[in-house]
Order: structure tokens, then C-alpha cells, then sequence
């Protein structure tokens, strides 16, 4: 019906109706959508905006954590005795209880048999089966004309992944199986073995020990860390010191070793000077997505938002908030960290460098506490309140995206109202058209037919 009506809008009147008819339409809708973009381009800038200040902010705090967490700022591990035992760190574990005092009164060591000798490694040892017995079950050795020979067994054994490892020594008297298991109490290991009397030589338990000797007993290390005694299967421990790894290499009964760790004051003082640069970043992009317009010129995306602003106000307080209720500093402020006048950090250098001098120790266990509690959260619990109140389900930064959100759908809907308005107007201007164009054409036919009787009866008369 429309299309019917368009089609005949400037038949009537020579006038080129369809093109008023769109100026008109153009003229109606152009400052309207002018004015609709406008909202919908700032709301998005604004929704861009939003998201990208809690992104800066956990990339701050991840940040954060990666330089709590590198091992330079836990400084240096040292062993008063490296001939006892080493030491180093577990990867992304921070050492707790330094200094601590250590004694080494036994290493774990594996079970050992040797059997009795042989011409050589060539001998043959018998065809069966051989049984090697440990805490993880049962492992056969089947010997068969592909591996009847000294060698053969013990590169069997080496196969059968029973834990148990076979090596031929040579001494004045010939070749010789050595069986060691690994180390530990737990795994030792006993061997059985079916078959001729050569091959069961090889056989042992401790009840009968046959031509087997065992030359070494299967057992734990022992150490003492700090008066408490530990045991364990391996020379390599984890956890008898938070964040430590402990390399046992000799027992010497009676002697303890101190295992401390160093904090070296440049390391610290990196950390603070690194803080505040990544901090300063994140406060600079805030303060231009907050900036105010001035002399008319349009302000940043996040003018007067309440979330951003909640945000640099959380942001501001972290120079005086207590990161630690003991030692003698508390807050950033403590070692030389303030506030400029537009929100960024500086680091009072020479304030720094005096309280490292003092002590370097305090100021790293402000930063981060060896247990971390509401009343000792250091850098990163204190940062971590700020993002869970901001970034909760109630928190001022989900609560402004929440909002802009809303303004995006209320704009959808505006935008369709506007297109369903136009195109009511555009049908109206294009009815009205079509109405006065039949109506001139009436007048023009009028007009025509008017003219040709006035033409006739002119003829007539000079006739």
C-alpha cells in the first residue's frame, strides 16, 4: 500500500514530491540521531572505559604478587656447613622460620646386596625365574637362552622397572651382581628365584641371606630442625622449613648447621621503587579517564563515575594503611613512600635508603608477613581488599558497569523508537503528497478541459 502511494506522489503536480518528502524526513531525524549517537558513543567509551580500570587494577595486583613471589626478593638461602647439606627454594613457596638450626645424624641410603663372584659377566646363571620383592609387588625375571648370563640378569632386572638397579663390578676374584634399591625404610627389597642352583644363589631375604650379602640396610635420613626430629625417605627434603629445599650430603652427629636466609637491601628497596611505578601507571590512566572538561572541551570517559572514584579513593589510602601491626614500619608512608599532589607515588629515596640501612628485614616483612591475617595483611592482602570491595557483586566498579549496561539497552530501545517514529512520519508526508497531488490533478484536468471550451467557443463566435 505504501509502495502503492510513493509510487504515485508527484504524478498529479510535476513536483518531485519523493524527494521532499525524504529532505523532510532527513531534517526530522538528523538532529535526533545526532543526538542518540552521541549518548551511545560516550556510553560505550564509558563501558570500554570501566572494564579497562578493573583490568588495570588486577594486572597491578598480579604484578604485585609476581615480584613478591620472584626469589630475589626473598634474597639469598645459605648453609653455614655446604659439606653437610645445600640448600635452595621451592619454586613459589616463600621461606618461613629462618634462622634455623639443623643437625644431620643420618642420611637415607638404599639396600645393597653383592652376590659372590663369577669367571666373568659371561657365565651363564641358569634358566627360571627370578623375583624381586619390594613395597610396590612382585617383579619377574624370566631368564631363558636369550639372557642366560650374568650380564643378561642384571640388564633384566634393569628392565623390569621394579626400583631395584643392577650393575656387574669386577674384582681379584671375578665379576659380581650388585642390587641396590632406592633409597628409604621402605623399599627394601628381597629376591627369590626358581630354577638350578646357580640361579638360586641369587636369592636372599634377611631370614635366608643365601650367598647374597647385603652390604648396606635400606633407611630413612634423620635430621633435627630446630630440637623436632624428622625422618624421611630421601636426602632431598621438602618442607622440614617452609620454602626450603634441603640436599643432605653428610651426617656428622653432635654438629648443627644454621640454614638462614639473607635480605639483601637493594632487592627491597628495588621492590618498593618497582611498586610505585606500576602503581603510578595505574593512577595515571585513572586520572585520564577521570580528567574534567575544561573551557568546554569534553571531559575523560569516567568523569564523575562513583566506581573510579571509589576506586582512587581505595588507591589513595594504600600509602597509610598499616600493612603490619608490629616492627618499627607499619606503612609505606614509614619507609618514604608520598603522595603528589595529582595522586601518583614518589619514593623519598634518601628516606628509603636510611631505613633499609636499619633494617632491610622489617621493611621486607612489612611488605609481606610471613603469615598474613587482617591485622598483617602486607602490600598484596591490603591490595586484595580493595579489589574484593570494588570488584564484589555489590562493589562500586561492577555496580558502574551494571549501570552503563542498563543506559546500553535503554539506547537499543531508544534507537528503535526513533526508526519506528520516522517511518510513522515518513508514511504521513507520503499520504499527504499523494492526497495533494490527486487534488492538483483534478485541478489541473479542470484547468485543461476549461481551457479547450474556451478555445471552442472562441472559434465559434468568429465564425
Amino acid at each position: 500500500m505504501f509502495g502503492d502511494i510513493a509510487n504515485l506522489i508527484g504524478a498529479g503536480s510535476g513536483i518531485n514530491s519523493s524527494q521532499v518528502v525524504e529532505d523532510l524526513v532527513q531534517a526530522t531525524r538528523a538532529p535526533r540521531e545526532l543526538q542518540l549517537a552521541q549518548k551511545e558513543n560516550l556510553n560505550s567509551a564509558r563501558i570500554s572505559a570501566i572494564a579497562s580500570a578493573s583490568s588495570a587494577l588486577d594486572t597491578f595486583a598480579q604484578a604485585l604478587t609476581e615480584l613478591l613471589d620472584g626469589q630475589g626478593f626473598a634474597g639469598d638461602l645459605v648453609s653455614s656447613d655446604p659439606a653437610i647439606a645445600t640448600v635452595s627454594f621451592i619454586d613459589g613457596v616463600r621461606p618461613v622460620g629462618l634462622p634455623a638450626r639443623m643437625e644431620v645424624s643420618q642420611l637415607a641410603s638404599p639396600q645393597r646386596l653383592v652376590s659372590g663372584a663369577s669367571a666373568d659377566s659371561g657365565v651363564a646363571v641358569g634358566e627360571g625365574t627370578v623375583t624381586i620383592t619390594t613395597g610396590e609387588g612382585a617383579f619377574d625375571i624370566v631368564i631363558d637362552d636369550t639372557n642366560n648370563s650374568l650380564a643378561g640378569l642384571a640388564s633384566a632386572i634393569n628392565a623390569s622397572d621394579s626400583g631395584v638397579t643392577a650393575t656387574i663390578i669386577t674384582d681379584n676374584n671375578g665379576a659380581r651382581l650388585v642390587l641396590e634399591g632406592e633409597e628409604g625404610l621402605d623399599n627394601g627389597f628381597s629376591v627369590a628365584a626358581s630354577g638350578p642352583a646357580s640361579l638360586q644363589a641369587f636369592a636372599y631375604s634377611d631370614a635366608a641371606p643365601g650367598s647374597m650379602t647385603k652390604v648396606a640396610d635400606a633407611a630413612n635420613s634423620v635430621i633435627t630442625v630446630d630440637g623436632i626430629q624428622m625422618t624421611n625417605s630421601s636426602n632431598d627434603i621438602d618442607g622440614a622449613i617452609t620454602g626450603v629445599r634441603l640436599n643432605l650430603l653428610s651426617a656428622e652427629v653432635g654438629t648443627e648447621i644454621i640454614i638462614s636466609g639473607d635480605q639483601p637491601t637493594t632487592t627491597v628497596g628495588n621492590l618498593v621503587n618497582e611498586f610505585v611505578d606500576a602503581y603510578n601507571l595505574l593512577r595515571t590512566g585513572l586520572n585520564d579517564a577521570t580528567a574534567p572538561g575544561v573551557e568546554g572541551a569534553s571531559g575523560g570517559p569516567l568523569a564523575g563515575d562513583i566506581g573510579v572514584r571509589d576506586m582512587v579513593r581505595s588507591l589513595s589510602r594504600l600509602t597509610s594503611t598499616s600493612l603490619t601491626d608490629s616492627g618499627p614500619y607499619r606503612t609505606l608512608a614509614d619507609v618514604g613512600v608520598k603522595t603528589n599532589i595529582d595522586g601518583t607515588l614518589e619514593v623519598d629515596q634518601a628516606r628509603l635508603s636510611a631505613v633499609l640501612e636499619e633494617d632491610p628485614d622489617a621493611v621486607a616483612k612489612m611488605l609481606e608477613p610471613a603469615v598474613q591475617d587482617d591485622l598483617n595483611p602486607g602490600i598484596a592482602g591490603a591490595l586484595q581488599t580493595i579489589r574484593d570491595n570494588l570488584q564484589s557483586d555489590n562493589g562500586s566498579l561492577v555496580t558502574s558497569r551494571e549501570r552503563y549496561d542498563a543506559v546500553a539497552e535503554s539506547l537499543v530501545t531508544q534507537r528503535e523508537r526513533l526508526n519506528d517514529s520516522i517511518e510513522r512520519y515518513r508514511t504521513q508526508l507520503t499520504r499527504t503528497f499523494a492526497d495533494m497531488d490527486r487534488q492538483l490533478a483534478v485541478i489541473n484536468a479542470t484547468q485543461s478541459y476549461l481551457t479547450q471550451q474556451i478555445a471552442v467557443w472562441s472559434n465559434s463566435n468568429n465564425n
